[in-house]
């Protein structure tokens, strides 16, 4: 997928993830949204996954480390193909699989999450797995950077070195915003890139709101023989939407529906923008995804 329809499914990913917050009464918006760019990336451009047979044996495997922004990954899933768009109107309701963490018992999920700091640990006995198997196929997590000061981190980042995993390529959502407040007021990370780079990994920092530059920064991995990659994204919490961006507030708050007709009309604009700046672009792209 091209740099033009990124985007543009980035915009319809927010009016999704947004819509099916408002509709499930329930969900962590704002780190939804900063990691939606990331998510779009990686399903639509850099893994190897296929909807149709989600136990693939050469499949890439991707770990929602940051379980608690589940929605953003359920709307990806669900535009890849995984299961039915409808199922996400059954969010958080009696009976459906779709709840507040991820499950394997949802289509395309790889593993139970939401107890933070285990995701890595996870993703490292994966990639190891497939190094000891001979497997091709490589292994992407999602950290949340609230979840950095668990210290089963840091023992799976000493793992990770260890064993030499190029295979494994670690993002953190560096939103800077955790539920309490500000991560470095809560218990500082920085300097981030200096702390990775001494746990043995290959360290680059990217604009995670930027599609373009996630394109390139995931098409220079591994970033060096036999050191597992992290990617520090810079993102912004709540991105899209001007009211809730940067706002701890929107960690876990569902939009009003005044909130939401205001956040949606936002994305109308920031899709019009798009028309403008792709005029060239066939008009399909103007129809909805269908999400919601």
């Amino acid at each position: 997928m091209q740099i033009a329809e990124l985007e543009y499914k980035s915009i319809q990913y927010r009016r999704a993830i947004l819509s099916s917050i408002a509709h499930a009464g329930a969900g962590h918006t704002g780190g939804s949204l900063s990691c939606t760019d990331i998510l779009n990336v990686l399903y639509n451009h850099v893994m190897r996954v296929d909807p149709r047979n989600p136990a693939w044996s050469e499949r890439d495997r991707y770990i929602h480390s940051k379980g608690h922004s589940v929605e953003a990954l359920y709307v990806v899933l669900a535009d890849k193909g995984f299961f039915p768009a409808e199922k996400l109107k059954t969010m958080n309701r009696g009976g459906s699989h779709w709840v507040g963490h991820p499950t394997r018992k949802v289509p395309g999920i790889e593993q139970n999450t939401g107890a933070l700091g285990h995701g890595l640990s996870v993703a490292v006995g994966m990639a190891l797995a497939a190094r000891m198997d001979g497997r091709k196929h490589r292994v992407f997590t999602l950290l949340g950077d609230g979840e950095l000061t668990e210290g089963s981190v840091w023992e799976a980042s000493m793992s990770a070195a260890f064993y030499r995993l190029d295979n494994l390529v670690v993002i953190v959502d560096r939103n800077t915003l955790q539920i309490t407040g500000r991560t470095e007021d809560v218990m500082a990370l920085e300097p981030l890139e200096e702390r990775f780079t001494a746990f043995g990994y290959a360290v680059r920092t990217v604009d995670g709101n930027d599609v373009a530059a996630l394109v390139d920064i995931f098409a220079q991995t591994p970033f060096a023989p036999g050191k597992p990659s992290m990617i520090i994204a810079r993102t912004t919490k709540g991105k899209g939407v001007s009211f809730i961006e940067d706002a701890a507030e929107w960690h876990h708050h569902v939009p009003t529906a005044d909130e939401l007709a205001r956040a949606l009309a936002e994305l109308d604009q920031a899709e019009l923008r798009w028309q403008e700046r792709y005029a060239t672009i066939t008009t399909r792209h103007s129809e909805s995804t269908g999400l919601f």
